[in-house]
């Protein structure tokens, strides 16, 4: 038998190899999804995300409707933004080439709302949010504002108990993406009242998404709205979760949790990464992302309105974002997230940022974005909008009082706001009759102003005037207030209560009626903040061994805010709701020919 000949020998050999790479081809082919080998190993995920809504459907007005950029030049802009119309455009319109794009929200969605969502039990928000496309959000403490059922019903639908239908004819269908609360756990079971976690997937992509609130829930909201209900540890929680996620084989996880910073700038594109990772910015989410399992890949967060984009190291050194987009659908934030096909994981890298906290062109990992007014509105929020506007106009229209010119509220920087002086010689007013519970003094817990009475019109009511619709915005909860009587000491306790105990990393400035003065030292500490020897009701210094009656609303009234010494006072009288004492005053104390001016908001003198 004569030998093969080289050249043919070389033959076979080249197409045997051939038929093998071939097959291993067809194994290949089979093995790795298309989408992978056009994409190659990675992938791109976009996050979308917002938080703080609170039903603010129409553009704020006020303050309350603006962003602060910080410009190059070292001066400050104020940039008119928010309103559903814009928000649901912006989102769209970042949505673009994005085959892989999550939305998602950290909580406070509602509650807290404006009168025309309000007035129908926050069921037009929910149904904004479905048309928007929200895949997931996390509960707030807002959404336990009329309690744990009725949170259910946003989520399941039904029309409400008490009022019915909000539209003859018409059942609230809910909502159509999740509300996650692994950390709202029933007394009695010990289980999340809804869902902890929900998993997004698309083409073979997996995203694990945690949502809860914060633990302290419980102390800024009415004791009713959290009846049989308990707040576990936000850290504990979400490291259980994230485990149990784990070994689902879902290893790419993002947190959205209702608890938030404060960036040392108001600016929303502040960088808070200057001079190193996370160093502009302080409070709780700092602490429960330094410690949250390397196994959560990024947060979304809310609860303190504050806009900010950081790096904070987790416990093994990676860097992990953290998110917020202030509040009011004022901005919204676009978070780049790698995942890693092979590892089924996020690729994280440092957020790498330009000057005054712009993206850097080659790597524009997270960034937040004004949802400005400039852009075209989505026809179909403004449809949805007017629909509901219609309905609540015989009552949100209606004029209640007159202004000179905008009274800050939820707008003022300063401790002592307008607003609130307006606001507690309201509750004073109303609460001073010997038959109506004999008050003194009036308190008004500062986050219970929710805007800004505006000088310039929402609507056709005209300049000046205020209507039941933007004075309900402002005090939206329709709580009851109370009369109780307090010694002095108890008195002097609530203002130290401000400044100390789990108030003094951000302090909550009590606002406070006509006649009652004190000072504010702020280059002391805790408690020796406030100058107890300054504070006087009517000149004469308050009496630690004297008995005073205190008005407030039955939120502080209950030691809500961190205010323990309310809830020791005794004698307590009901009166009628802060809503309706607040309209009261405005149509008492102004007309068309003689308005109510913004006061001089001088009754606390602050040394810093």
């Amino acid at each position: 038998m004569h030998a093969t000949p080289p050249r043919k020998r070389l033959a076979r050999r080249l197409t045997a190899t051939a038929a093998a790479l071939a097959a291993t081809a067809g194994v290949l082919a089979t093995a790795v999804p298309a989408d992978a080998r056009t994409h190659g190993r990675t992938v791109d995920v976009q996050l979308l995300s917002f938080n703080d809504l609170h039903g603010n459907l129409e553009p704020p007005q006020g303050s309350s409707g603006t962003v602060t950029e910080a410009r190059p030049d070292g001066t400050t802009k104020a940039i008119p933004a928010g309103g559903v119309e814009y928000l649901a455009n912006s989102l769209r319109t970042a949505r673009k080439g994005h085959e892989y794009s999550i939305t998602a929200a950290a909580g406070d969605l509602i509650g807290a709302s404006p009168l025309m969502t309000g007035l129908f039990h926050d069921e037009p928000t929910i149904e904004a949010m479905n048309r928007i496309g929200l895949d997931a959000t996390s509960v707030g403490n807002h959404e336990f504002d009329e309690g744990r059922a009725e949170l259910t019903r946003m989520q399941r639908g039904g029309c409400h108990p008490k009022d019915g239908c909000a539209e003859p004819g018409k059942t609230f269908k809910g909502a159509r993406f999740p509300y996650l609360a692994a950390n709202v756990l029933d007394e009695k079971t010990g289980k999340p009242i809804l869902k902890p976690y929900t998993v997004w997937q698309h083409k073979g992509v997996k995203i694990g998404i945690i949502g809860l609130t914060l633990e302290g829930t419980p102390d800024v909201v009415t004791a009713e709205g959290v009846k049989g209900l308990k707040f576990a540890d936000e850290v504990e929680t979400i490291d259980k979760y994230a485990k149990e996620l784990d070994r689902q084989g879902v290893k790419s996880i993002i947190t959205l949790v209702h608890e938030g910073g404060m960036p040392a700038s108001g600016a929303y594109n502040f960088d808070c990464d200057t001079p190193g990772a996370g160093a502009g910015i302080s409070g709780p989410i700092v602490e429960i992302a330094k410690k949250v399992t390397p196994k959560v890949d990024a947060f979304v967060t809310g609860h303190t309105h504050q806009a900010y984009a950081c790096t904070i190291p987790d416990p093994s050194g990676a860097p992990r974002t953290v998110t917020s987009a202030a509040s009011f659908g004022r901005l919204y934030t676009d978070t780049t997230l790698t995942y890693d096909r092979r590892t089924k994981d996020i690729v994280r890298t440092p957020v790498k940022k330009s000057a005054y906290g712009k993206p850097a062109a080659n790597n524009p990992r997270t960034a937040n974005h004004v949802v400005d007014r400039n852009q075209s509105k989505a026809a179909d929020m403004t449809a949805l909008i007017d629909h509901w506007k219609k309905l609540a106009a015989p009552v949100a229209d209606k004029p209640v009082g007159y202004i000179t010119a905008d009274i800050n509220g939820r707008g003022s920087e300063e401790y002592e706001k307008p607003l609130g002086d307006v606001i507690t010689d309201a509750q004073l007013e109303a609460l001073a009759p010997a038959d109506k519970g004999g008050a003194q003094i009036a308190f008004m817990n500062p986050g219970g102003i929710r805007s800004d009475l505006a000088f310039k019109a929402s609507g056709g009511e005209g300049d000046g005037v205020v209507t039941y619709g933007e004075a309900f915005t402002v005090q939206p909860f329709t709580n009851m207030m109370q009369s109780k009587d307090l010694t002095g000491a108890q008195v002097i306790a609530a203002l130290q209560q401000q400044v100390s105990g789990p108030n003094e990393a951000q302090p909550k400035i009590l606002q406070i009626s006509k006649g009652l003065t004190y000072t504010l030292d702020l280059t002391k500490k805790g408690a020796d903040r406030v100058v107890a020897s300054s504070v006087k009701l009517n000149g004469t210094a308050i009496d630690p061994a004297k008995t005073y009656r205190v008005a407030g609303n039955e939120f502080l009234m209950g030691g809500g805010d961190g205010f323990p010494a309310f809830k020791e006072g005794t004698n307590k009288r009901v009166g009628a709701s802060d809503l309706d004492v607040f309209n009261a005053y405005l149509t008492a104390h102004s007309s068309k020919t003689a308005p109510l001016a913004p006061p001089a908001a001088d009754r606390i003198t602050v040394i810093k």
